[in-house]
């Protein structure tokens, strides 16, 4: 029986067909005329990025070098999904920890196109051997009016088993910002220059990663006359990327992404961040907390004593109270204080002592921190 998730949701793919070996994953949509959509995958290790180019399997590369996703081709929609792609789950290497499934407008920003322009898509997760679907995920229509790319879903390993999961995050940044964020190298789309352009959908003039070179076959080597390599320029910086890095870590690279953050204290506000914390803020239910920061000072209660300072009516430790005969006083100008004033002054210190201490015992608010991987 298929789940249906809601953006964020998660289902274990394992439980639901205990001894699943492999899988097909459809990707489908409804476009308005001109939008030439593309499907892809991202192998992934444990740091969140691919090992190599090679893992990216795409038009372009078909296959993952190690032979476990293998991308359909742009061909005949079947059962309902525009572009399929099969998953070995037995033959993805060890240190393989997720597969990222994505689609994007080929030179959507040159030809002033968005997800607004996409409707009724959807990704889902079949049995490969029997066919059933496991798992869908329908997106939203018209959600992601500026993003020319979109993350539609990953399956990741959980222990033993293996999980999909429904993700949904866009990138204005195109296919460009979705590489920059899992570590591939060679991609940027071709601005194009003066004049009409009308790119053919079956001839992509974008600048993408080499296929993976086939294995070499056994036979007598054939005399091949090579061409000279054409000059390569370096190609132009994406449009929208940011010198601004990650709002919560500067570490984790440029924050390519706007998204909105609720914190625990304060009013929500537009921040910049990685593709990897842009995900948590939007998946998970404001207000997103974030642990206190060392070395800022924290508000104080109001409203009792404070330690050090004289409050009007309370009598103060280390502050000299005038005493002496009537006599002095009268000469001096000063105050005679009756001994029904200084026990009502002392009392009055024992309470606000005591508020003190309550006010300062107060636990610190609890931190609660999403683990993105745990159920």
């Amino acid at each position: 029986m298929s789940v249906s998730l809601a953006k964020g949701g998660n289902v274990s793919l394992t439980k639901q067909a205990p001894g699943l070996t492999a899988v097909t994953v459809g990707l489908g949509w409804q476009a308005g005329t001109g939008c030439d959509l593309d499907a892809a995958a991202l192998l992934c290790d444990r740091s969140g990025k691919v090992p190599s180019d090679g893992h990216f399997v795409f038009f372009n590369n078909l296959t993952s070098p190690d032979g476990s996703v293998r991308h359909s081709g742009g061909g005949s929609p079947a059962g309902g999904d525009d572009q399929q792609i099969h998953v070995d789950l037995t033959r993805v290497p060890a240190d393989v920890l997720k597969i990222v499934f994505l689609v994007s407008l080929y030179e959507g920003a040159a030809r002033g196109q968005t997800f607004a322009q996409v409707h009724r898509a959807h990704i889902r997760v079949t049995d490969a051997e029997s066919g059933g679907e496991l798992a869908r995920y329908d997106l939203a229509s018209g959600a992601a009016a500026s993003e020319t790319a979109l993350v539609f879903g990953e399956l990741y390993r959980h222990g033993a088993e293996w999980k999909f999961r429904a993700v949904g995050q866009g990138y204005a940044s195109g296919l460009a910002g979705i590489a920059a964020d899992y570590g591939v190298d060679v991609l940027r789309e071709t601005t194009p220059g003066p004049g009409p352009t009308t790119p053919s959908p079956q001839t992509k003039t974008g600048t993408y990663p080499p296929p993976a070179p086939a294995p070499a076959s056994v036979g007598p080597t054939p005399t091949v006359v090579s061409p000279q390599p054409p000059t390569v320029t370096a190609p132009p910086q994406p449009t929208g990327s940011s010198s601004v890095t990650c709002f919560f870590d500067p570490s984790h690279g440029p924050g390519i992404t706007n998204v909105t953050w609720s914190p625990q204290w304060g009013v929500p506000r537009p921040i910049q961040a990685c593709g990897g914390c842009a995900q948590r803020v939007q998946t998970t239910p404001p207000p997103f907390y974030t642990p206190p920061q060392q070395g800022y000072p924290q508000a104080a209660p109001q409203g009792y004593p404070q330690q050090g300072y004289p409050q009007q009516g309370y009598a103060q430790q280390g502050y000299a109270q005038p005493y002496g005969d009537h006599h002095d006083h009268q000469q001096q100008g000063g105050r005679r204080f009756g001994a029904g004033a200084l026990i009502g002054a002392g009392a009055a210190g024992l309470v606000g002592g005591a508020l003190l201490n309550e006010a300062f015992d107060d636990d610190e608010p609890e931190v609660v921190v999403n683990n993105y991987y745990e159920d």
